[in-house]
């Protein structure tokens, strides 16, 4: 048994909750890694975990270890990537979930610098607005918008994300230009709504102009979960959009949307990076954090 494949795999399988998820991770068959946890057991003669049908839960030996393991872990990545060669190549998988506009308008365009200064990091990227399971799912960190509900992760801010109304033309042409927020409420005009991941429901949007502060959330006959979804809908003449301005800038620009509400500010979106709490930041988390913070600075 190497010691160490066995540590790392019971470790998974605690995070995991499973050992067809650990096993999916580790890049190793089930089998392999239900051996490794058995054999680790016997050798240290203590059950580490409850088997069921369902779900594997950890035991009170076995949390007691799984904290002394990922210490160890930890400490023998510290160890390999300590010598000034390793520390200045950090290398291996980094897998990340980020939204899908975030994606395709900042973070992929970016991706060649960041590749040119550490070509040994492999990045596996999940592209999506749903709300991901980073234990479960063991990603080692997520960039996510609006204030994070999960007070266990730890994070980091990346930005004040300021937002903006918009329409296109082509929708204006047709229902006129609203003059008042308002008039997104009570009148024929209409907004594309957002689903969010952690209600499933379209939200209110607050806006203010120094005397007035209204909450306001339009009708719709088109709701999307998806932000690329939603600023083609916008596009093509659905709805009013509430927008990031690093999404519509460019659009702008070109004539393909249009500013509303000129005076009425919108509260901006925080940006985070988050990662679990009770695992090791590695050195390649570690750069890509730093880079993507100075990144979005």
């Amino acid at each position: 048994m190497d010691r160490f494949d066995a540590m790392q795999a019971f470790a998974r399988v605690v995070e995991a909750g499973s050992f067809t998820k650990a096993a999916e991770t580790l890049h190793m068959s089930k089998t392999t890694v239900t051996q490794l946890v058995q054999q680790l057991e016997a050798r240290l003669r203590v059950k580490l975990l409850n088997r069921t049908t369902r779900k594997v839960n950890v035991t009170a030996d076995g949390a007691a270890y799984y904290e002394r393991v990922i210490k160890l872990l930890a400490d023998m990545d510290d160890a390999e990537t300590s010598l000034p060669g390793a520390a200045a190549r950090p290398r291996g998988r980094l897998r990340i979930d980020v939204p899908s506009p975030f994606a395709r308008h900042i973070l992929v365009p970016a991706l060649p610098e960041f590749h040119a200064r550490y070509p040994d990091i492999q990045i596996d990227m999940g592209v999506s607005d749903r709300i991901v399971d980073i234990i479960d799912e063991n990603v080692d960190c997520v960039v996510r918008g609006g204030e994070l509900l999960d007070q266990s992760l730890r994070a980091r801010k990346l930005a004040d994300l300021p937002l903006g109304v918009f329409a296109a033309p082509a929708y204006l042409a047709r229902e006129g230009t609203p003059d008042h927020p308002r008039e997104l409420e009570d009148s024929h005009h209409r907004v594309v709504a957002f689903l969010w991941a952690r209600t499933g429901k379209p939200l209110p949007y607050t806006l203010h102009n120094g005397t007035e502060r209204l909450q306001i959330k339009g009708r719709h006959v088109l709701a999307v979960d998806d932000g690329n979804a939603y600023l083609a809908a916008g596009l093509a003449g659905m709805g009013v959009l509430w927008l990031p301005t690093y999404m519509a800038d460019a659009h702008v620009a070109r004539g393909e949307l249009v500013p509303l509400f000129e005076g009425w500010r919108l509260e901006s979106m925080p940006l985070y990076v988050a990662y679990p709490p009770n695992r090791h930041v590695s050195v390649k988390l570690r750069v890509f954090i730093d880079w993507i913070v100075a990144l979005m600075a």
